[in-house]
């Protein structure tokens, strides 16, 4: 009993003759009665009366036909899923980020990305950056995002972000009006930090350190989105990822160029020897292209 001897069976019922089934299949008439035959034969059933050259189905036949219509229904759904594959990728991913990342870069990227237009499920978890080291060392998650304050032996891993901060300031602060803010000028206002272990925090302080120049530091926090809002406030300034103000500059906050050259920097984590999914693959360079969107943004309002 073969596949396709089922295929023409169902083809005839639901045709309801053998020269339609023969059209929708594209085969002769005599070989879709030579198909019901050989089904039939294989089977040691009668599925169809012989009328004046008509097939009618018995009622084995019909009973067949339940069975029948699953087996095709679950076939159409292995192609689908087939052709989904090829096209997309696996469904779901699982996504570690630190939350410079995760706060609002990822989700602008995952809109432009088109969730649902791709049938796919993102879990996002935004964490610190120790905590994403160890999920993509665990295996929990497709890929990660981390600040460069962790070592990434025994992890693949690749650049994904190394820009210069930027000064954040309350609207119609002083320093507005200047185009490049100095390392001196950082001394005479409030200080909004990030916490002392982050690598950009300890980036600037070791820049400053030559120059004799100490912050002083009204607030510390872990996250740059915390330092826009408290800007924003006139709390005071702060040093950021400029990924974090793109969502602050249409409400107001004020951005200007550092004098010295400190970096934030971000790296892609995988785990060695566990290949991509294609739609990891796709996110990924759909992140790349909202990151380059995202910088050009915030160097249109970098300058007064």
């Amino acid at each position: 009993m073969g596949i396709r001897d089922i295929e023409v069976f169902r083809v005839v019922m639901n045709a309801g003759s053998t020269s339609k089934a023969a059209n929708v299949l594209g085969i002769s008439q005599p070989a879709v009665s030579q198909s019901i035959r050989k089904l039939e034969t294989s089977a040691g059933l009668e599925l169809f009366q012989r009328i004046r050259g008509r097939l009618i189905p018995t009622q084995e036949a019909h009973a067949l036909m339940v069975d029948v219509d699953k087996l095709f229904v679950g076939m159409e759904a292995i192609e689908h899923r087939i052709k989904s594959l090829k096209q997309f990728g696996t469904g779901s991913l699982a996504v570690a980020t630190h939350p410079v990342i995760g706060n609002a870069f990822m989700p602008r990227a995952l809109a432009a990305f088109g969730l649902k237009q791709r049938d796919v499920r993102v879990s996002l978890r935004v964490l610190s950056s120790r905590e994403v080291h160890q999920e993509v060392s665990a295996g929990h998650c497709d890929f990660g995002l981390m600040a460069d304050e962790m070592p990434v032996m025994g992890l693949e891993h690749s650049e994904f972000l190394d820009v210069p901060g930027v000064i954040a300031l309350p609207p119609g602060h002083p320093l507005a009006a200047r185009k490049t803010i100095t390392a001196a000028d950082l001394a005479e206002h409030d200080f909004l930090a990030l916490n002392p272990e982050d690598s950009s925090r300890r980036r600037l302080e070791m820049a400053l350190e030559p120059q004799g120049i100490a912050l002083d530091i009204r607030v510390e926090t872990a996250y740059a989105h915390t330092i826009c809002e408290m800007a924003l406030r006139g709390i005071g300034i702060g040093f950021v990822n400029p990924l974090a103000v793109v969502d602050f500059i249409d409400r107001g906050l004020a951005i200007r160029p550092f004098e010295l050259d400190v970096k934030f920097r971000s790296l892609l984590l995988f785990r060695p020897g566990r290949p991509l999914a294609e739609n990891a693959r796709k996110l990924i360079a759909a992140l790349r292209i909202q990151l380059a969107k995202d910088l050009k943004a915030v160097h249109k309002h970098l300058s007064p």
